[in-house]
């Protein structure tokens, strides 16, 4: 992801604690194509992890307010995201579908979420999002990579996997 010509060094944001890195929250850049014809840089946040130990303590948000403050002196309108809403609507975020932001594929999805950076930064830019393809997954390229790593049991079925698939079945045609 750090290699990706989109990825933004400015928004490669930690959180340590006692000199141990225990968060993380990365940008890149991604772009809507609005319906009016026009192309709006935004970003997208993604992945933002908090160790386990160190969750629940106000990390994550403090990652996400790191990441929109830099974010809007540089000059970005907006940030776009997918997530549990339960979660980023209280980070300061809004269903993208208030604004008419879509999926790449023009659907509206109840995962996706927007925070713009100053009043109105999208007025004008309904339309659709289009993330990196860095974030689309390669099954076989995964799976060949976790074999570098020493064995892990897999584990399913667990709350937030379950969160995840009910937010990812959440979706409708525009």
């Amino acid at each position: 992801m750090r290699n990706c010509p989109s990825f933004v060094p400015e928004l490669d944001i930690i959180a340590e604690c006692d000199g141990k890195i225990v968060g993380n929250a990365v940008c890149l850049k991604a772009a809507i194509k609005a319906d009016n014809g026009n192309d709006y840089e935004v970003l997208s946040l993604g992945p933002i992890s908090v160790l386990p130990e160190y969750q629940r303590k106000g990390i994550g948000g403090k990652l996400i307010e790191q990441t929109k403050d830099t974010a809007r002196k540089m000059g970005f309108r907006a940030i776009l995201l997918c997530g549990d809403p339960d979660y980023y609507l209280r980070q300061g975020f809004i269903p993208a579908e208030t604004l008419g932001i879509r999926t790449a594929d023009n659907m509206y999805m109840t995962a996706l979420h927007v925070c713009e950076l100053y009043d109105n930064a999208l007025a004008d830019a309904k339309g659709r999002y289009f993330e990196d393809t860095i974030y689309e997954i390669d099954e076989t390229a995964a799976t060949a990579f976790d074999k570098n790593f020493p064995h892990k049991e897999l584990v399913t079925g667990t709350p937030m996997q379950r969160r995840f698939e009910e937010l990812s079945a959440m979706i409708r045609k525009a």
